[in-house]
């Protein structure tokens, strides 16, 4: 007996396969590895499918385990062509949140009347160099384009100043600890440093901690830092530099700190 057989390996209950028919109608058999084996040597099996005439046809997974789908011409004339593939799982759904609503990213008890809360800039970017071109420096002029006050290297740092120096003001002088979290900043020194600033002035109350993840995983960044991939976050996957930058104006705008 001719048929075409696609392994579809190890599958989870309610996964969906789809069968891809181009020509006639076909017999469509989805089966575990004993029925397989029974449907090879033409003995009893169970299946679940059927005669398919329309396509595609799509089969949930009835419960784990290793499946196959059998696709034969069995009392039917001609030939059909076929594929067979896993459908690729829905995403959670996406719930974000104002970043104003999250009290874990605002101290509410500094006053504006404060002489700490006075600061010289509204945002400080950290950042790895590797993502100028494409995230930092649009979203350091989207930033400025908010009427925000910025510190970032290029806007900042001149022929003979002290790096260190010039990196200590600013974090003093921050609202904000905007974070580029990505696999370039994980493997940098400096940003570990003005990271470790950052931390330590949100602990203290003296500034925001906002991180933003740019091609960068969830797990990637619970392995580099428990801490932060609790911190509510924007993602450069979800989020544009606009609207990143306008929620940051947004919340400064509506928190005195």
């Amino acid at each position: 007996m001719h048929f075409t057989h696609y392994d579809l390996g190890y599958r989870k209950n309610g996964e969906i396969a789809e069968v891809t028919l181009s020509g006639n109608a076909a017999n469509i058999r989805l089966v575990n590895s004993s029925n397989l084996s029974n449907y090879k040597n033409g003995k009893p099996h169970r299946y679940y499918g059927g005669l398919a005439k329309q396509s595609p046809v799509k089969l949930a997974i009835p419960n784990s385990d290793n499946w196959h789908i059998v696709v034969d011409m069995q009392g039917l004339q001609g030939q059909v062509r076929s594929s067979a593939r896993i459908l690729p799982s829905l995403l959670p759904e996406l719930r974000e949140v104002p970043l104003s609503s999250i009290p874990s990213l605002v101290q509410d008890d500094l006053s504006v009347d404060s002489p700490d809360s006075r600061k010289e800039y509204d945002v400080f970017i950290s950042h790895a160099s590797e993502d100028k071109e494409v995230i930092v420096r649009p979203l350091a002029q989207a930033l400025v384009s908010e009427n925000l006050r910025v510190w970032y290297d290029e806007f900042e740092l001149r022929i003979g100043d002290s790096l260190r120096r010039k990196i200590d003001r600013g974090l003093a002088k921050s609202r904000v600890g905007l974070v580029v979290l990505s696999q370039s900043f994980i493997g940098k020194g400096w940003t570990n440093y003005e990271l470790d600033g950052i931390v330590t002035r949100t602990i203290s109350g003296e500034q925001i901690l906002l991180p933003i993840w740019h091609n960068i995983s969830k797990q990637e960044v619970q392995d580099y830092s428990p801490s932060l991939a609790d911190k509510v976050a924007r993602s450069t996957a979800t989020h544009t530099v606009k609207e990143i930058a306008a929620e940051i104006a947004d919340l400064l705008r509506v928190r005195t700190i």
